[in-house]
């Protein structure tokens, strides 16, 4: 793996590569794991000062799979409120290194136009340059929040029969813009 000081520079998000997912316990016996396809981000990076890195996210809600269309449905509408609110956005405000590749990241979260703070665990899992000479980061982390928090329900019986508590987790890899 590259050095951190070698990693400075601004990032672009390969989609192709990254998956920003969900699990969610349903009937408190099964897990749901979904994942959105449509989303894109950024991130600056600052290997010698990590506190003055910076990242970006944009996820396009019509994009929830789950691999159950009838759920999907209802979890763009009754859940996420598409219509009204069609992305799903996280903006970094502040970037702590625990150690040599684990950093906490805490961020402003919105979903359904409610904001909230959340701070992510973030590992650093590589940084090398590709065959086209181009350098590539990647990180994987996640983070447990309370769907109730951004009025992530449907109604009485939903509220029951699904935890609150949902992990998001990514598995990002990104791509140094060229300068």
């Amino acid at each position: 793996m590259t050095g951190l000081s070698d990693l400075t520079g601004d990032y672009v998000l390969d989609t192709a590569r990254t998956r920003i997912g969900f699990v969610a316990r349903h009937a408190m016996a099964t897990r749901v794991r979904g994942h959105f396809d449509d989303f894109e981000g950024d991130a600056h990076l600052d290997g010698d000062h990590p506190s003055k890195s910076s990242a970006r996210l944009v996820i396009r809600a019509h994009s929830i799979q789950t691999r159950n269309p009838r759920r999907d449905d209802l979890l763009r509408g009754m859940f996420l409120g598409l219509d009204d609110h069609p992305v799903i956005t996280f903006t970094s405000a502040e970037v702590k290194q625990v150690d040599e590749t684990d950093y906490k990241v805490t961020g402003d979260l919105t979903v359904r136009g409610a904001t909230r703070p959340v701070t992510l665990d973030v590992e650093l899992t590589g940084g090398e340059a590709d065959p086209q000479g181009d350098l590539r980061v990647g990180f994987k982390g996640g983070v447990v929040i309370d769907r109730n928090d951004w009025g992530v329900n449907w109604n009485a019986a939903t509220a029951v029969l699904i935890s609150p508590k949902v992990l998001l987790e990514f598995d990002v890899t990104a791509i140094r813009r060229r300068s």
